[in-house]
């Protein structure tokens, strides 16, 4: 799990770096190529991120990578059926915590990057296309390509990412098994108390890999 979220992380910061009246206009493969170099040109050469400054790597992620995700979809999908037993308070929460999951997960996997290269295979796409997977291999130094595919769909501010593959696994139906099982065993509370105390142990977890 680590392994596909690191990879996932490294894919989606691939979407971040232009202004985002820029990327609406872009094509999501077109969006993907344009922006991969100079993503792995920070991290290679930002030393606070490599050292894993907790601050900057968090602003990194709020205000680059964030915009481009549809949270509101992603908990939806990850919850599944149960997401209609949810009232409106309880949806709220979850996507919340969802977010600060995600969030305090690319913290820690962004201590994991070395050297990884990003290509992009042919894009499958009609003119009228609203919905696209897009597909990407990460290449790695002594070991073989990850696939990496994106689940994208045009929104009015653009392209946005609702889900991630590696190596044909989805990442929010990998979340789904784990979250039906919480939902099982407390309810819907019982999974937003679940999300928080995850949470809370990442702060910790990322606040003591700095120190």
């Amino acid at each position: 799990m680590k392994r596909r979220l690191f990879f996932g992380v490294l894919a989606y910061l691939c979407f971040s770096v232009l202004p985002v009246h820029a990327q609406s206009m872009m094509a999501p493969d077109v969006l993907a190529r344009s922006v991969t170099d100079e993503v792995i040109a920070i991290l290679r050469s930002d030393s606070d991120i490599n050292a894993g400054n907790p601050a900057k790597l968090m602003n990194l992620i709020e205000t680059k990578v964030l915009p481009h995700f549809n949270f509101m979809r992603m908990t939806q999908l990850a919850v599944g059926k149960n997401w209609r037993r949810a009232n409106a308070q309880q949806q709220g929460a979850l996507v919340d915590q969802f977010r600060v999951l995600l969030v305090r997960t690319y913290a820690t996997a962004f201590t994991s990057y070395r050297e990884q290269k990003i290509v992009y295979r042919p894009l499958r796409m009609r003119p009228d296309d609203d919905d696209v997977v897009v597909r990407s291999q990460v290449l790695q130094s002594g070991g073989p390509p990850v696939a990496v595919d994106y689940s994208m769909e045009k929104t009015g501010n653009g392209w946005k990412v609702y889900d991630v593959a590696i190596e044909g696994v989805s990442l929010v139906q990998n979340y789904r098994s784990t979250f039906n099982g919480e939902i099982q065993r407390g309810g819907i509370d019982g999974l937003i108390q679940a999300l928080d105390s995850k949470n809370r142990q990442l702060a910790q977890r990322t606040q003591g890999a700095v120190q």
